[in-house]
């Protein structure tokens, strides 16, 4: 089982920044590829973008192109997503899950959810 741990949300004004951490521990070494996720109230869950964990390619929703950077640290087994240029409707909480590959992960991210992060971007 991979198990994941969020953190690094918070309230902050448009036009802010925040970045957030995704520590992962457990079975992860069958896993090629990280990625993060959102769900604001009443919506469902929603790609926002993922790496190859060996590769690096990336990947994002057409959302946050431009504004938000993932990247990792292998040896930490961490990944992040920088976000800049924020606005109220990235409020949501942030997850991250783990996937067999990029395009993989948009749809079959394999783990079971984290209790993820709160980012509220306030108007």
């Amino acid at each position: 089982q991979v198990q994941l741990v969020e953190s690094g949300g918070g309230l902050v004004q448009a036009g802010g920044s925040l970045r957030l951490s995704c520590a992962a521990s457990g079975r992860t070494g069958s896993t090629y590829a990280r990625g993060w996720f959102r769900q604001a109230p009443g919506k469902e869950r929603e790609f926002v973008a993922a790496i190859g964990w060996i590769s690096g390619v990336t990947s994002y929703a057409d959302s946050v192109k431009g504004r938000f950077t993932i990247s990792r640290d292998n040896a930490r087994n961490t990944v992040y997503l920088q976000m800049h240029s924020l606005k109220p409707e990235d409020t949501a909480v942030y997850y991250c899950n783990v996937g067999n590959s990029v395009p993989d992960i948009v749809t079959h991210p394999r783990a079971s959810w984290g209790q993820g992060t709160q980012v509220t971007v306030s108007s």
